[in-house]
């Protein structure tokens, strides 16, 4: 039978609707995808689920043009393609105005797992097991951290001119096979 979503913390309650996000979380195991579902419902999220780095890139480059998702949270071990190479992708593909925040998210707890994270693409890093708070946490800053990127970007972009190399919407195109 099902069982309702586990209360979050009041003042946390309504996080969603102070900070609208479109939320992508990658992740292989079924149990942690249900408990960061969960704890995301819990939240106000309704969120998209990949099952591997490889549908997460897909899911990201196929809304790409359109508003994307606003955060990916990523697991770092995955099959197909993990999420070290599905954000460097990612980062390759789109420019800063239209990439999503990638919260990394592993049981690897050793700093150098953190700085792999880091140095692939990834805006911020979660530890297993996650909890609601640090989760909400990591949203607020993606929030505040996407507002300031966007808004960069786009004065940026608009004092240069547009670049010729990218595509009508600012994304790279890959020229054959998988990115």
């Amino acid at each position: 039978a099902g069982r309702a979503a586990p209360a979050a913390e009041p003042s946390r309650q309504l996080l969603a609707a102070r900070l609208p996000l479109r939320i992508l979380l990658a992740e292989d195991n079924a149990v942690n995808r249900r408990v960061s579902s969960l704890i995301l419902g819990g939240l106000g999220y309704a969120i998209e689920e990949a099952a591997d780095g490889l549908q997460a890139l897909e899911r990201v480059c196929r809304t790409a043009p359109e508003p994307g998702f606003d955060v990916v949270l990523m697991d770092m071990q995955m099959p197909v393609m993990d999420g070290l190479q599905a954000s460097r992708q990612i980062v390759t593909l789109l420019p800063p105005a239209r990439r999503p925040w990638i919260i990394a998210m592993t049981a690897s707890a050793m700093e150098e797992d953190r700085q792999a994270c880091l140095g692939a693409g990834m805006d911020d890093y979660l530890s297993k097991p996650v909890r609601a708070a640090m989760l909400a946490d990591a949203l607020e800053r993606a929030a505040a951290e996407l507002e300031r990127r966007r808004s960069s970007t786009d004065k940026s972009a608009s004092d240069r001119g547009a670049n010729p190399s990218a595509g009508e919407d600012g994304t790279k195109r890959v020229q054959s096979g998988h990115p």
